[in-house]
Parts: structure tokens; C-alpha cells; sequence
């Protein structure tokens, strides 16, 4: 017989309290506002469907979970480092809560509502940060529901229209085709909200060859994911993602245990500190799009491929939550040489009070020499 599998590495610890489990947290309220909704739903219907609610599980999976088995393609970009914080060649940080799909497919559970902290490597902005919320939501029906049966398609969006009436009122709504790997077909739904469409959430009729290699043979069923930032910005009024992991009484105390949704009051406007950062890049790098594309791999492996992300990394690591925003401002090439040169503005700005000269001189000496050090560029 093979041998077990090794043991996950444990956990490393949060950045801070859990918001989506503590009581009167937007986050909390968002999720328990979903979870209720699903519950009563069985009820109301008349049926014995009981959506088991998962809000503790270990950010720590293996890669077959978070990707193999979720139909993920070998060369995603999704699966790349730049994208995804691994632990070892094993396991990585979850990128989403669909990665314990599969586990609770195999443990029997038919109906389930899993939420937790999920991590990607992404840009930095106010809507951006790389440990955020997500709920994943499955319900499977019997094997006799046929390929054919409209059922598991029809009831998934009369479900979630219903949840987005819950969150949001008596809104226009309107479903959007959509891809994902895990489902199809695939949707997107979207919401008109003060002015705006808002995208809410990606779902899709689950693929059969994942419920079969959870053991669930021909039984069929449907998944939806969301993010519970995004919502949570939107509802409660919340401009800038770093608010949700602060200990602040001024955040904290603006929201009722109750549950109820009110939008939130600025209570500090402390101003920003820019500083700019300009760099030759190394020798025949290649600068990877946004989403992680390279578009001339020949060219690319030829190489080394500059990520975004990786500069990103490199300024949270000496900033943390101080920073703000990075934005490219300056796009260069230099017509003899063809070297290539970028010049990145970031923002720095406290949450909770002012910034001296002397802090945000520190911090930016120590993005300074990390750039070159871990990204091999050259200073301006």
C-alpha cells in the first residue's frame, strides 16, 4: 500500500481577528444574513434540506484540493506563484473556499455553506488586499435528476435571486454567461445597485467529473462563491478594505451585534504620503500583464518575467497595512539601448492616525533595497 500523504504545515497566524465569525463584524453580519437565508429557504419550501454551515476550516490545503480537483488546468494562471502563496510543492494558502468542495463532497455532506479567509498575491488598492472572505455553497440533488433536467440550473438561480433580494432589496437583476473550470454551465449574477451593476457572485451547475471523483457517482448539483468584501464595502459603505481587519473602537463599535446594516461614518481622514520608485529592469525581462499573462513565452523564457505582484509583495512586506496603493505611472523603453524602465507611485497612508517623514522615509529605504535584492532591478 502507499504511504499516507504528509501532514499539512500548520496554520500561520491571522493578521487579526477573524471578522467573519466575530459578532456585530460587517463580515459577520454578511455571513449569517446568507446562511440564515439558506436555512429558512429548506424550510419554506417544505423540504429536509439542511445546509451544514463550515466558518473554521484550515487555510492551509493541499494543491489537488484547491486546484486538481476543482478541474483546475495544470497551466492556469491561478496556479502560478506569482498568484498563489504556496507552502511547499504540497500545499498552499486556499485561493478560495472551493477548495474544500471535494472533502465535503466525500464526507457526505449534500448541502453546506463553507466560509473563511482566502489569500491571493494581487495588486494594492482600496478593494484589493491579499487575505480577503469567501463563502462557497453547494447543494446536490439525487442521482435520478437526469443530464438533462433543467431542475439544478432553475433552482440555483431562483436560490440566489432570492439571497440577493435578502442583501439588497427588491433590485434588477440580470444573469451573465460566464467560465469557470468547476462548472457548466457557468453564471455570473449581477445586481442594480445605487446607480451601478455589481457583480455578486460566479456560480454554475457543478461538473460531473468532480462529483464522481468525490465518490458522489451520478448525482448532480450546483455551487455558487462569493466574496464577502465586496458585498460588505457596497451594503455597509466601506471604502477601503484594510478598514475590515481593524481593532479600531471608531470601526468596531458602528456596528450593531444585532445584525443590522448601517452605513458606515469616516470618522479620521489622515493624508497620504507619495513617494515614487523608478527602476531599469534586468537584462531581458519580460513584464507580465495584471492577470499574470505572459503574452511571448518564447520571449519570456529567454528571460527572467517581472510581476507586478512581486513588487507588490516587496513593498507590503516593509509596509504592511500603511500602504494604500501602487500604481505604474511611467512605462519607459530606451530607443538605443532597448532597456526598459517603470516608475511605480505608492501610497502611503495610516488608518488611524499621521504618518511622520521619518516612518515613511524608513519604509520606502526598505522597499528600496528589497527591489533590488529579491527582483534584481536597478535603481533610478
Amino acid at each position: 500500500p502507499s504511504p499516507p500523504p504528509p501532514a499539512p504545515p500548520a496554520a500561520p497566524a491571522a493578521p487579526a481577528a477573524a471578522g467573519h465569525t466575530q459578532p456585530g463584524h460587517p463580515l459577520n453580519t454578511i455571513r449569517q444574513r446568507i446562511e440564515q437565508y439558506w436555512k429558512y429557504r429548506g424550510f419554506e419550501r417544505g423540504c429536509d434540506v439542511d445546509f451544514f454551515c463550515a466558518s473554521e476550516l484550515p487555510p492551509i490545503v493541499s494543491v489537488q484540493h484547491n486546484f486538481d480537483d476543482l478541474l483546475i488546468p495544470k497551466d492556469h494562471v491561478s496556479r502560478r506563484p506569482s498568484d498563489t502563496y504556496y507552502i511547499n510543492d504540497e500545499y498552499v494558502l486556499r485561493t478560495h473556499t472551493s477548495a474544500h468542495q471535494s472533502t465535503l463532497l466525500r464526507e457526505g455532506h449534500s448541502a453546506f455553506l463553507a466560509t473563511g479567509d482566502v489569500y491571493r498575491r494581487d495588486e494594492i488598492d482600496r478593494s484589493h488586499y491579499p487575505v480577503f472572505h469567501q463563502m462557497e455553497g453547494v447543494l446536490m440533488f439525487g442521482a435520478e435528476v437526469g443530464a438533462d433536467d433543467p431542475i439544478v440550473e432553475e433552482d440555483l438561480k431562483i436560490g440566489l435571486e432570492g439571497m440577493a433580494r435578502e442583501l439588497f432589496g427588491d433590485v434588477e437583476m440580470r444573469w451573465v454567461d460566464a467560465y469557470f473550470p468547476f462548472t457548466d454551465p457557468s453564471f455570473e449574477l449581477e445586481v442594480f445597485y445605487e446607480g451601478d451593476w455589481l457583480e455578486v457572485l460566479g456560480c454554475g451547475v457543478i461538473q460531473q467529473d468532480i462529483i464522481r471523483q468525490a465518490g458522489r457517482g451520478e448525482e448532480r448539483g450546483w455551487a455558487f462563491g462569493l466574496g464577502l468584501e465586496r458585498l460588505a464595502m457596497v451594503l455597509f459603505g466601506i471604502p477601503d478594505i484594510r478598514l475590515f481587519w481593524s481593532k479600531d473602537p471608531r470601526f468596531l463599535s458602528q456596528f450593531p451585534v444585532s445584525g443590522e446594516i448601517v452605513k458606515f461614518e469616516p470618522y479620521s481622514k489622515y493624508p497620504p504620503c507619495y513617494k515614487d520608485v523608478s527602476f531599469w529592469l534586468p537584462e531581458g525581462a519580460v513584464v507580465a500583464s495584471s492577470d499574470g499573462e505572459v503574452v511571448d513565452e518564447a520571449e519570456a523564457s529567454s528571460g527572467v518575467v517581472f510581476h507586478p505582484n512581486d513588487l507588490c509583495e516587496v513593498v507590503r512586506d516593509a509596509a504592511q497595512d500603511i500602504v494604500e496603493q501602487i500604481e505604474l505611472i511611467d512605462d519607459f523603453t530606451h530607443p538605443k539601448t532597448q532597456r526598459r524602465s517603470q516608475c511605480y507611485r505608492i501610497t502611503f497612508r495610516h488608518m488611524d492616525r499621521n504618518l511622520t517623514n521619518a516612518e515613511v522615509d524608513e519604509m520606502q529605504l526598505q522597499v528600496r533595497r528589497s527591489m533590488v535584492a529579491r527582483l534584481g532591478v536597478e535603481l533610478r
